[in-house]
């Protein structure tokens, strides 16, 4: 096999003949030795020959560093794969005609009211239904279908998704490497060419509808992952997720209405699996893009964080920064005249402090200063955006009493918005948002997020979804990879 690696990666010259990668998830500095330097080179992938390379990619697999390149050899066949798609009173004839027809499919009617339609679609499919006569909610549908399935490998599509093309060879090829029990496909929106109705063209034409194309929340971008709590990729939404059946047991916790996805890949993670996200696998999902629908399925997102925040401490944060990042953001948010040294004097003594610590690289203090400077500016990006989604009601508040509160808000929603509509305006090539709609859309979801949130953690009695967190240590309850 091949991997390469991650294009975010970065190359530091070491003092003995070495290099260090600095990126990963989470982020980390890598220091390779004179001899896996030497087999690496300046080339952006490594070919698997012999132990050393094999140890070498393991490594690099596992830090988040590369990522495996496409034609992995080994990997089971669509044979060993269940469909499970939990469903109620919708149809799932586009969902079926994307099928291959090596498949096992499941289909777990949740109560719907016309199952004699339903039963007639699988059938065609040469599929089994399982009937809850009342609602059970998704979770336990999934469960359902998770203990029917009799192959080793279970995929579950939600009745609103749409596999496009080669979808499912891409997620089978990562579990050559049998300490991987889940892959995650990207999760783009339906376009009208893929809808067999009316309904979700029109909806694609709206404001919200081009929005969500390109910044919706169950979409995690364009490139591969290691998903790891704390990371780019901290999670991956069940719409559409291929597991092991042995390494996931009962399956998803049906106390749970929502996050329990989450939920699922934090216990995955706890348990020291390898957990992937691959976006050459595509599905497309119907957006929600109703005003009141959509925004109410945001607000319902965020009181997910209360229970995982107390099942998962510390790995689903709002913010992680370190003592002196902090220390620096909050004088950069004092707005005084003595804010900009303050933080430019923190960040010079962290850096100094920091290189110390890599005496292994050509130039230390260079290096430490880049990282220290790459620390600062991701913190106040994070300090950002928990200013206008996570602790919007604390910002609002301040805002009412304090002009520098209302500029810092005014700007950080200004900057934070058109920064955003800039980094996932091409998320979509068929879809064009002007920067205004993003802006506003945008705010919207994050005071929609915000307001779950709260609310969440109120009914719940635990703050612990609010508080930040420390980097470093790995989240209480979340074991690092085996």
């Amino acid at each position: 096999m091949r991997v390469v690696v991650d294009r975010r990666a970065r190359r530091l010259a070491g003092t003995d003949g070495g290099a260090a990668l600095l990126g990963g998830a989470p982020p980390r500095l890598v220091h390779l030795v004179p001899r896996a330097q030497a087999v690496l080179g300046d080339r952006d992938e490594l070919t698997v020959v012999d132990p050393l390379t094999r140890a070498l990619a393991r490594t690099l697999l596992d830090a988040g560093l590369a990522h495996p390149a496409p034609g992995i050899p080994g990997g089971p066949t669509r044979s060993e794969v269940t469909v499970v798609v939990p469903v109620k009173d919708r149809p799932l004839d586009a969902l079926v005609a994307t099928l291959p027809s090596e498949v096992a499919l499941v289909v777990v009617d949740d109560g719907g009211a016309d199952p004699e339609a339903l039963a007639a679609t699988v059938k065609a499919a040469h599929g089994t239904v399982i009937r809850h006569e009342t609602s059970r909610g998704p979770s336990a549908s999934r469960n359902a279908g998770l203990a029917a399935a009799t192959t080793p490998l279970v995929m579950f599509l939600d009745s609103d998704v749409v596999p496009q093309g080669d979808w499912l060879d891409p997620l089978l090829e990562h579990l050559a490497d049998p300490t991987v029990a889940l892959v995650a496909p990207r999760i783009v929106a339906l376009h009208p060419a893929d809808a067999r109705e009316r309904g979700p063209a029109a909806r694609l034409r709206s404001a919200l509808g081009r929005y969500e194309a390109v910044r919706s929340s169950l979409d995690l971008g364009p490139d591969p992952a290691l998903i790891v709590p704390r990371s780019r990729v901290a999670y991956v939404p069940s719409a559409a997720m291929l597991v092991r059946k042995a390494a996931v047991g009962r399956g998803f916790d049906e106390d749970m209405r929502v996050a329990e996805d989450v939920d699922l890949v934090l216990r995955l993670h706890a348990e020291g699996h390898r957990l992937r996200y691959e976006p050459r696998s595509r599905v497309a999902h119907d957006h929600r893009t109703e005003p009141a629908a959509w925004w109410l399925r945001k607000a319902y997102y965020g009181t997910g964080a209360a229970p995982l925040a107390r099942r998962h401490h510390g790995a689903v944060p709002p913010m992680v920064l370190s003592p002196w990042t902090a220390a620096a953001c909050a004088a950069l948010l004092a707005q005084r005249r003595w804010s900009v040294p303050a933080a430019a004097a923190i960040t010079a003594v962290a850096a100094q402090r920091l290189s110390r610590k890599l005496t292994r690289l050509d130039h230390p203090r260079g290096a430490a200063l880049r990282l220290a400077s790459l620390g600062l500016s991701g913190a106040a990006l994070q300090v950002g955006d928990a200013l206008l989604r996570h602790h919007w009601p604390l910002a609002a508040l301040a805002a009412l009493v304090s002009r520098r509160a209302r500029r810092a808000v005014l700007l950080a929603a200004l900057a934070e918005g058109l920064g955003d509509w800039w980094t996932h305006r091409d998320r979509d090539a068929d879809v064009r948002i002007d920067p205004l709609t993003h802006l506003v859309a945008h705010r919207l979801d994050d005071l929609a997020y915000g307001s779950g949130l709260w609310w969440g953690a109120l009914r719940h009695r635990d703050a612990a979804a609010l508080l930040p967190v420390r980097p470093g240590a790995p989240p209480k309850g979340v074991a690092p990879v085996r």
